[in-house]
């Protein structure tokens, strides 16, 4: 009766029927109550999205599994410090964190958020140190600043690390594949997957330690097959919304929280090593729908015209993974949003790609064909050539030589193709983690460098498109960025990975109609996630309706709070009411998420320059310079600051390497202007700015420093020229002002000028 009870649980996971698992489960537990299968039961609220249920059921348990389970339960409860007891007990300090890798993660996201980032970054390293194929951790590592090169990370010795683990796998269960050869095959049909189709992710079983008669305690997702080809991958692919969910209609949370196959019953052994299983995937909380009212007073306005146009913003999210800022701990390692489901990493994988390659012309290709996982396809060689060649293990060579065949999910796996397999994946994540790593340290024309080299089928992804886009957009090449992120809406129009990002270069270009269009697609594909409310925010505040944005931008941080674009976004609007007060709090609530936003440094500087407290303005525009060393804007207001603290050689070598950084921006060669003429170096001035006119032909305020330089020498004439062309270029009233207040002085001495 057991075993019958806990399969039916089972099967009702894979097809998605949560209520029914839960149902089963709990007469499971009245009728043989165990730990084991209070798990079973967790994992069953856990994927209903009932973390809380889960809590309950699992305070004071104290097998392994239970406190995983228990302490992804606190996760998205935000109890992190429950969280943490569980995976490292008090009274038991040397105690093994439970789950390998996915335990190192959890424990290092913990450590993240409660602001103990040398144990974070520890526990990163572990959890990829245990399982190299743990992408999520080596993300966090980049957006913490902390990682190694992808190189070191995705070498050989991570190769090898698989290998033996596919290895030692295969060996482990080859005597019990021959003798349950039939139920092998039988379930290889269930699964939908060949020999070729096995995930590499799926060698770690899914089964919860202590689970009797070899069966996944929270197995739940199988993938399901689809026309004889693999599906591994999909579920990772989110579902646009349907025409009925557009008209009114709030539509349902999308399947973007990718749940991996449960294992093969037949290749599980009841004494299997706790080390190789690992708990199954479990889902954020449920959340809950807005009301539809509220959203349409708010959504129906998009297409008023947008009115006078602001000033553009510093650019830029640090950290660049907007929903990786707030992650939850799935079995494998993958991480999704603790407050919401932010965009699968891996759902870029579509059916359909585009080639963006400057330069090159964009052709659709179908890829249908890509998405079948090609992991062990020994004709990859162009992205491992490094490491295809090195030489494997004792084990593998003696089964490479014999042909080996290694069971795998109720495949077949020929051991050279485990070898091969093993070193192509580390190739590609070697380019894949390399650009990554240089994208988070803004080193952004390399990390564009570096993913040029994947092959067209990677790089015409929705993620790697999105990495492309941000890095332009760091770049300060918002139409380039804007093709990029056109692009990835092409490949994976489901996929809100950097939305926020594109919204704001839409904003900055001041297109806003596409932005309109943007947010209202976002708004229909996801009302939920904070992007799509990003989106809205910057929509509003291109049209000057401050207020109204602040509102969007907020319910980004309600959705969210881990999201610390939406804090940054917050702080921009408050500064736009002149509300500095709140406008600190919300950068500084950005930091307490990720404390190399980089933005939010820039955007408390630029408050206390406009309160003149300008030692606090030098400190925070240099707190961002360390951060981001590649920023001319950055560059620019930090001299600005060591300028009005009187440190004005300082400023001007800052203001020296702005200009070199960019020389398109006419700021720093502005603000150089100005230190000079305040040293009274006015021919020096006069030269900057006159190479300013061919950047800025048309800013007023060059022409009004020129009249005030050429008063200076007392050459009226010219001054009177400057003066009129600065108004001829209608600046803002305050300029206007100041401009004719200057042309009445202009026959007044300097010194007399001085003293009124």
């Amino acid at each position: 009766m057991e075993a019958i009870l806990i399969d039916c649980v089972q099967n009702s996971l894979r097809h998605f029927m949560h209520q029914n698992a839960i149902f089963i489960c709990e007469r499971l537990c009245a009728q043989f109550p165990s730990e084991t299968n209070l798990q079973l039961l967790a994992g069953c609220y856990l994927h209903n999205n009932q973390s809380y249920s889960a809590y309950h059921i699992l305070k004071g348990t104290q097998m392994a599994q239970s406190r995983y389970l228990f302490a992804i339960s606190c996760f998205q409860m935000d109890l992190l410090n429950e969280a943490e007891a569980a995976l490292c007990p008090a009274n038991e300090p040397a105690a093994e964190i439970p789950n390998g890798a996915a335990g190192h993660y959890l424990l290092g996201l913990i450590y993240r958020y409660t602001d103990r980032r040398k144990s974070a970054v520890h526990h990163f390293k572990q959890a990829l140190i245990i399982d190299p194929l743990m992408w999520a951790a080596y993300e966090e590592l980049c957006v913490l600043g902390a990682a190694e090169e992808a190189t070191a990370v995705f070498g050989e010795a991570a190769a090898l690390c698989i290998q033996k683990q596919y290895l030692h796998h295969g060996s482990a269960s080859q005597s019990l594949q021959i003798s349950n050869e039939d139920r092998n095959i039988v379930s290889a049909r269930n699964f939908g997957q060949g020999p070729d189709d096995a995930s590499p992710r799926q060698l770690k079983h899914m089964q919860v330690p202590g689970n009797y008669h070899g069966v996944a305690a929270l197995g739940g997702a199988a993938s399901q097959p689809s026309n004889g080809g693999s599906s591994n991958l999909s579920f990772y692919n989110t579902p646009s919304p349907m025409a009925s969910q557009l008209s009114g209609v709030a539509p349902p949370p999308l399947c973007r929280n990718a749940q991996l196959n449960g294992p093969n019953p037949s290749i599980l052994s009841a004494d299997s090593s706790p080390r190789s299983t690992v708990n199954s995937t479990i889902q954020a909380p449920r959340r809950k729908f807005v009301d539809e009212g509220k959203l349409r007073k708010i959504s129906g306005r998009l297409f008023s015209d947008s009115g006078p146009r602001r000033s553009t913003r510093l650019s830029g999210e640090a950290g660049v993974n907007t929903s990786l800022s707030s992650t939850m701990v799935v079995g494998n390692g993958t991480s999704n949003s603790s407050k919401y489901l932010g965009a699968s990493k891996l759902s870029s994988m579509a059916f359909r790609a585009v080639t963006v390659r400057k330069g090159q012309s964009w052709a659709n290709e179908n890829i249908d064909e890509v998405i079948r996982n090609e992991a062990f396809d020994d004709s990859r060689s162009n992205i491992t050539s490094s490491t295809s060649s090195s030489s494997p293990s004792g084990d593998s060579r003696s089964l490479e030589q014999e042909g080996a065949t290694i069971p795998i999910n109720g495949g077949i796996m020929n051991g050279s193709r485990v070898i091969s397999g093993a070193s192509e994946i580390m190739g590609l994540l070697r380019t894949l983690g390399e650009g990554y790593r240089l994208s988070c340290m803004y080193m952004c024309q390399e990390a564009l460098d570096v993913y040029l080299k994947l092959p067209h089928k990677h790089y015409n992804t929705g993620w790697v498109l999105s990495q492309v886009g941000k890095a332009y957009f760091e770049l300060v090449d918002y139409l380039e960025a804007d093709r990029a992120f056109s692009l990835a809406r092409q490949a994976s129009p489901y996929c809100l990975e950097g939305m926020d990002i594109y919204s704001t270069v839409l904003y900055h270009l001041k297109e806003d109609m596409k932005l309109s269009y943007l947010a209202q697609e976002l708004i229909s594909t996801d009302r939920l996630a904070p992007q799509s409310w990003c989106a809205m925010g910057n929509c509003y505040s291109l049209q000057k309706d401050h207020e109204t944005a602040l509102k969007n931008f907020q319910r980004a941080v309600q959705l969210n709070p881990r999201f610390a674009y939406a804090h940054t976004l917050c702080g921009h609007e408050y500064v736009a009411l002149e509300d500095f007060e709140n406008g600190i709090k919300s950068y500084q609530s950005a930091l307490r998420v990720n404390a190399r936003h980089y933005n939010s440094w820039y955007g408390l500087g630029m408050i206390y320059l406009r309160q003149e407290k300008f030692e606090f303005s030098e400190h925070h525009f240099r707190m961002a310079f360390k951060i981001n060393q590649r920023s001319s804007v950055i560059m620019s207001y930090l001299g600005t600051a060591l300028h009005a603290l009187r440190r004005s050689d300082d400023a001007l070598a800052i203001m020296e390497k702005a200009i070199l950084a960019d020389k398109k921006n006419p700021l720093p060669m502005y603000q150089k202007a100005n230190i000079l003429v305040s040293l009274e170096r006015f021919d020096e001035a006069l030269e900057a700015l006159e190479e300013l006119k061919e950047y800025a032909p048309r800013e007023s305020s060059v022409y009004a420093l020129m009249g005030k330089i050429y008063k200076r020498h007392n050459m009226y004439d010219k001054a009177m020229l400057h003066y009129g062309l600065a108004l001829d270029l209608k600046p803002p009233a305050t300029d206007v002002a100041a401009i004719k207040a200057a042309i009445e002085k202009l026959h007044v001495p300097d010194e007399i000028e001085d003293n009124l």
